[in-house]
């Protein structure tokens, strides 16, 4: 038997007047989800547990089976694993987002407004180049950065402290000033980041090119040295991770679970779809895993962006780029599977950041037709009436205790 999760990070949504009243996964056209669905259980899952941020750290903490209570400490230690940053007891580490402010001239810093948290979701290499020019002008012994993917980077705080910070996209289009760090020297570093990136050459050629300029840090998701249990120690299964986000990555390390690169997979709307499937279905038939986790992050990033038409399409492309090659791959090998199918929180438009509701869930079983009627939507796996999983982190024991 072999376990599959596809997890459409922030695929789940509030109706909306422009769908007719439906969400996005609702009205988008889903053959294959809805078809698998007609042979599963569907339900409702609440993955982040109550007084703790909807982050996609906690969420998928809980999909993995980890009790985010007990193994969350901050977001960005996760990603520090991924990196290959060895964190002493003492270090803090917080996410540094590359993000476009508005540019108005003669306005001070706190007066500026956040305009996008990835900065047109810019690529790893021109982040390179202006994080480069950051380190040179900001790095010190106590502070250090590292080079994440996209917007995503990492700061190391030595003999730091856990303080509370603003995630940058739970407050696009809104004035900074009620959001920035209450720290001295992080908010100094980030003023001065501005000054470094606002005429950086990189920049003056991605505003030719009509591309948001990365012109300011952000820190946030501060925390320390995480210590996860092992995931095979737990489940007794091989396990593997592929995705293209550093917080998973991370997780994964954390856990002792395989990392699988494809290329071509960037976290984006155009991300590699098919190479995903593939690196799935191959880890599974031909290189001994019992277990994948496939993190698709590109629905969450269209409801930050506020775009219907793009989460659309992004949940339509896992439908049938993804889901679809997988699943014929999986049945034309005669192995006999698993596959959990849904969200780690919602990241609604009309909100543009996440929310705690709690989100869809399919399982899937290849030697099973449960012969029912409906189609894996939220509405539909809401009032099913089937089955409500209110702590998220037993919902693998679901999966795995056939």
């Amino acid at each position: 038997m072999k376990y599959i999760v596809m997890l459409g990070d922030g695929m789940a949504d509030e109706p909306l007047e422009e769908l007719g009243g439906k969400t996005p996964l609702e009205y988008a056209k889903t053959e294959t989800m809805d078809a698998l669905a007609k042979k599963s259980e569907i339900g409702m899952a609440h993955t982040v547990p109550e007084g703790m941020s909807p982050g996609s750290d906690t969420a998928n903490l809980a999909v993995l089976g980890y009790n985010p209570r007990l193994y969350y400490t901050g977001r960005s230690p996760l990603e520090a694993l991924s990196i290959g940053v060895d964190m002493k007891e003492t270090d803090i580490a917080l996410r540094c987002n590359l993000v476009t402010l508005s540019e108005e001239e003669g306005i001070p810093y706190e007066e500026r407004t956040i305009i996008d948290h990835s900065s047109d979701e810019i690529s790893t290499e021109d982040a390179a180049v202006l994080l480069d020019a950051v380190r040179e002008a900001l790095e010190t012994e106590t502070y250090r950065f590292y080079r994440g993917t996209s917007y995503r980077h990492l700061l190391i705080w030595d003999k730091g402290r856990v303080v509370e910070l603003a995630p940058p996209h739970d407050h696009l289009g809104k004035v900074i000033k009620d959001f920035l760090p209450e720290d001295e020297v992080l908010l100094e570093m980030m003023k001065k980041s501005y000054d470094i990136l606002e005429n950086h050459p990189l920049n003056v050629e991605r505003r030719k090119k009509g591309l948001n300029p990365a012109n300011s840090c952000w820190f946030w998701g501060a925390g320390t040295r995480p210590a996860l249990t092992s995931f095979e120690e737990k489940t007794h299964l091989k396990g593997a991770m592929i995705s293209a986000v550093d917080l998973l990555k991370g997780i994964a390390v954390g856990a002792g679970m395989k990392n699988i690169e494809v290329e071509g997979a960037n976290g984006g709307l155009h991300t590699n779809y098919e190479g995903k499937a593939r690196a799935a279905a191959d880890t599974l038939l031909n290189d001994g895993s019992d277990f994948v986790y496939i993190h698709l992050e590109a629905p969450d990033e269209m409801g930050h962006q506020g775009s219907i038409e793009r989460k659309i399409q992004a949940i339509e492309n896992m439908d049938a780029r993804l889901i679809k090659p997988l699943v014929e791959a999986m049945d034309a090998s005669g192995e006999d599977y698993r596959l959990l199918i849904m969200p780690d929180h919602p990241t609604p438009i009309c909100i543009r950041t996440h929310s705690s509701n709690p989100v869809p869930f399919m399982l899937y079983d290849s030697r099973k037709d449960l012969k029912k009627s409906w189609n894996y939507n939220e509405k539909e796996a809401a009032e099913s009436g089937n089955i409500v999983i209110e702590e998220g982190y037993e919902l693998i024991d679901r999966l795995l205790n056939e």
